[in-house]
């Protein structure tokens, strides 16, 4: 590749943004939107969920950013997400504004290129518990710089390629939503419970409730190949993620025999976050292997249904938005880190229709359920092929 290399803030100029005082309400629920690093989505910026006044602005370190402004999450849990503003924004303090000084560097370029660097960024910022990214880290990052028409050819390539990964994403978002619509049809709030259905315990229908145990030793006796040993990091909602899977030998898993999964098995997080939509507390899954295959650890709980209950009704209870408030007025702890204990696991309400229309629903969410499979192994395709050719654009070996 024969590309220059230059530093960042030669051809950038970088900012943050700042927080009006909350306890001014004369500050807030304006007209012009105030964005978080939460809210950032590795592509273009299209709403905010919060809004500040003139005052607001005029009275803090809050910038007025324009559209097109690149944005770069700084610390915290997000530190090293991406964003391009697609309206005029301000921003809190954790996001760093990168603004070109001239026209030599395509913004959709510069995010696909922050993109690709980020794990190398967020290693070279891990000072404390969590990556904490400086201004002048970012611009004396050092960043390619072919000819622009060049950087608008691989950023649109990659534009192409993102889009079909998030067609793939939005589709498993599309057979979330059927599900759900199908069993708010049928049995209603399973909350609120509007309908009247007969409503049992968790513990009623269940023969065990547990969390699993972390090895003495932690992660010192994991193995390359085992016993499947799921932590919370797993267990997402209605899915099981092997990415990061560990293992244990089987001494290990003898010792622990009581966490041992059985076949349809509910895995449950137990502790985690509850702030956003994909916290991590509360997640739930169904294990669909073999008997005595897998062991869980002391994040996550084991929730073994009586035989003849149907799973896919009562996971599809404890998975939905109605269940995810349930247990964020439930669970105990901080604000950074929540826990759901085993007795409010136990007395958790389940509404109990008859047997015959759990049966039906449960067939209409195999269905669905095989064509988010086949869905979800066309997203790992796309995303895979998004990543290879990220790699290939900034080797040189996409545009010759």
């Amino acid at each position: 590749m024969s590309w220059k290399n230059i530093k960042l803030g030669e051809v950038a100029e970088t900012t943050s943004g700042g927080t009006p005082n909350r306890s001014i309400a004369l500050y807030w629920d304006g007209n012009i939107p105030w964005l978080k690093s939460g809210e950032l989505n590795d592509s273009v910026v299209e709403k905010t969920e919060e809004f500040i006044t003139e005052e607001g602005l005029k009275n803090s370190s809050a910038k007025l950013f324009k559209k097109g402004t690149l944005l770069l999450a700084l610390y915290g849990a997000t530190a090293g997400k991406l964003g391009i503003l697609n309206f005029e924004s301000t921003t809190n303090q954790a996001l760093c504004a990168i603004t070109p000084k001239n026209g030599n560097i395509d913004n959709k370029f510069l995010l696909y290129f922050l993109l690709f660097k980020r794990e190398q960024i967020i290693k070279d910022s891990i000072g404390g518990a969590q990556p904490n990214i400086s201004q002048s880290y970012v611009r004396n990052l050092s960043i390619p710089l072919p000819a622009l028409t060049t950087q608008q050819k691989i950023a649109a390539i990659l534009d192409h390629a993102d889009a079909l990964r998030k067609k793939d994403q939005q589709l498993l978002v599309k057979y979330d939503e059927l599900l759900r619509s199908v069993f708010n049809f049928m049995f209603g709030d399973p909350v609120k419970n509007e309908k009247r259905w007969e409503v049992k315990k968790l513990k009623e229908i269940s023969s065990k409730i547990l969390s699993g145990n972390t090895p003495k030793g932690g992660s010192q006796v994991y193995v390359d190949n085992g016993i499947v040993f799921f932590r919370s990091q797993n267990v997402w909602k209605n899915e099981l993620i092997y990415d990061d899977i560990a293992f244990i030998d089987e001494g290990t898993h003898s010792k622990m025999k009581n966490s041992s999964l059985k076949h349809k098995d509910i895995l449950m997080t137990k502790t985690g976050r509850i702030n956003t939509e994909n916290s991590s507390l509360g997640r739930a899954a169904l294990f669909l292997g073999e008997d005595n295959s897998a062991n869980v650890n002391g994040h996550v709980y084991l929730i073994r249904l009586k035989q003849g209950s149907i799973h896919e009704f009562i996971l599809t209870i404890l998975t939905s938005v109605e269940y995810r408030d349930h247990i964020r007025k439930v669970c105990v702890g901080g604000i950074d880190k929540r826990q759901l204990n085993k007795e409010h696991i136990e007395d958790f309400p389940i509404i109990y229709p008859p047997i015959t229309l759990q049966d039906q629903f449960a067939s209409i969410a195999k269905n669905i359920q095989r064509q988010r499979e086949i869905t979800r192994m066309q997203m790992d395709h796309s995303e895979n092929l998004f990543q290879s050719l990220l790699q290939k654009a900034f080797k040189g070996e996409l545009i010759k």
